[in-house]
């Protein structure tokens, strides 16, 4: 009797992944005077997407806007010489697209996560003349957070990623086009 190998079946089996679209990293000095290329630029890659809602790319747009200015005037990117902060757009799923905006890292003197300020009476807000942003960012897009760009203990610092997705509503066929 000869023993004959039988195949066995797989017993893990990874789903097909959807391909990431991914568009161009593009990079600004850290300056607010450069917030209308982010914009610009933000909206030019946008409405390379099929069927996308004006509305919602003003959001995205906004959102970024806001981001940008948050990793200037809170991180080393808009206080030091040579200060950069790097925009990535991509889209993870047909139904998702994210923005993320990369800062140079923390200055010593502000806080080193971006948070919505959360212990604010409604006259603090009322007087309050920043710590909107997050808020709006919070309202329109379906979901966002931050991170480190390093994810090591002695790497703390070096920058931080704070991302925003939004939801996409596209025709069946409008996302080979």
């Amino acid at each position: 009797m000869a023993i004959v190998p039988q195949p066995r079946p797989a017993q893990h089996t990874r789903p097909e992944a959807e391909p990431v679209r991914r568009w161009p990293t593009r990079v600004y000095p850290g300056s607010l005077t450069q917030a209308s290329g982010v914009r610009s630029d933000l909206l030019a890659d946008l409405y390379r997407l099929p069927c996308l809602n004006p509305e919602l790319a003003e959001a995205m747009v906004l959102c970024a806007s806001e981001m940008f200015a948050n990793a200037v005037d809170h991180s080393r990117s808009g206080t030091e010489p040579e200060g950069l902060v790097i925009r990535t757009l991509a889209a993870p799923t047909r139904e998702r697209v994210r923005v993320e905006i990369i800062d140079d890292g923390h200055r010593p003197d502000r806080s080193q996560v971006p948070a919505i300020p959360r212990e604010r009476s409604a006259q603090e807000w009322e007087e309050a003349k920043c710590g909107r942003g997050l808020l709006l960012i919070d309202h329109l897009a379906a979901s966002w957070g931050t991170r480190q760009v390093v994810d090591f203990p002695f790497c703390e610092g070096l920058g931080t990623v704070i991302w925003a997705e939004f939801t996409l509503a596209f025709a069946q066929d409008g996302w080979n086009r």
